[in-house]
């Protein structure tokens, strides 16, 4: 049992909980607003929310074929899956209280939602539809400054890496559901290295007598192995605006914890997470300043993917 009553009246109504709630309600606003100006205008043609419905399957690299991203996918989802289940089995329904298995199960049903994504644009690509285009940088995507991808053209049909029309092609522009698999894709990067980062670099580190599994190792590395390798092959961009999805779901999963223990006197799954801590204001707070850096460092490896596909196209 916790060691304060996390139901009573006192543990809720003072000064702590209040700043914790303005530390969590502050990146929801500049979420819901960053959201509303970008993501409302995305069907705009160079407008930083800008996604064409083929960069869901495409790779980033004309001479890979989509059917090694798509493998890929299918792969990835099923050992995740697998070791999702066997977790589930071996500890029981309760690891869910966990934002690692949240993250887990995020990143889970990013490949499985992925490899229908990649199953329909192989499909498409039997029929001749899908062709090869340059890598949008996340600078230019980020400002809106992008031009549209240009098609890679052989002067032989038997060297163009998809399709067989030599004819520059109009681009579909994504519908609803390849903007959720782009959200998708910006959620689980700042989510997997939030987690990995906090667990390997906070809680293991400082936790006496913690003995490490083989579940543990796998849910606290093989997310990002596989979020890195499916990043090294896609198209997908990684508009910066899109950091307010990552902070939405932080945010909910902290909602989440707050109204459980609101109702039920459990112990804290993080400690930094408990609000009878004089210094809990400074852990909200230094944990949400976290979350900036950790959606950095995706966008870096990005920008450093981008910078070496534009040498060698060079």
């Amino acid at each position: 049992m916790a060691a304060t009553d996390t139901t009573s009246s006192s543990y809720w109504l003072n000064w702590r909980v209040f700043l914790c709630a303005l530390i969590i309600l502050a990146p929801l606003v500049l979420a819901a607003i960053l959201i509303r100006r970008y993501e409302g205008k995305r069907r705009e043609r160079d407008s930083p929310g800008e996604l064409f419905q083929d960069e869901a399957w495409n790779t980033c690299v004309k001479t890979v074929h989509p059917r090694w991203l798509l493998a890929f996918r299918v792969f990835s989802f099923v050992a995740m899956l697998s070791l999702l289940i066997a977790n589930v089995v071996s500890h029981g329904g309760g690891v869910f209280y966990f934002y690692t298995q949240w993250t887990f199960t995020l990143v889970t049903l990013y490949f499985g939602y992925g490899s229908l994504l990649s199953i329909y644009g192989c499909n498409k690509e039997a029929g001749g539809n899908i062709e090869s285009y340059t890598y949008t940088s996340i600078g230019d995507a980020e400002q809106g400054t992008d031009t549209p991808p240009i098609i890679h053209e052989e002067a032989a049909n038997n060297s163009k890496p998809y399709g067989t029309d030599s004819e520059a092609t109009v681009r579909e522009p994504a519908g609803f559901w390849v903007y959720i698999f782009q959200v998708l894709f910006q959620t689980c990067a700042g989510a997997v290295v939030l987690t990995d980062i906090v667990f390997w670099g906070l809680i293991y580190p400082f936790t006496k007598g913690y003995r490490l599994s083989f579940l543990h190792v796998c849910m606290h590395s093989v997310n990002a192995v596989f979020l890195l390798g499916d990043t090294c092959l896609n198209s997908l961009r990684f508009p910066l605006f899109r950091i307010s999805y990552f902070a939405f779901w932080s945010c909910i999963f902290v909602a989440y914890q707050w109204i459980i223990h609101a109702f039920k006197n459990l112990w804290w799954p993080y400690q930094f997470l408990d609000l009878s801590s004089p210094n809990a204001p400074l852990w909200y707070l230094g944990v949400a300043g976290m979350h900036i850096p950790c959606f950095a460092v995706f966008a870096l490896i990005i920008k450093l993917k981008n910078s070496l596909l534009q040498r060698h196209s060079s």
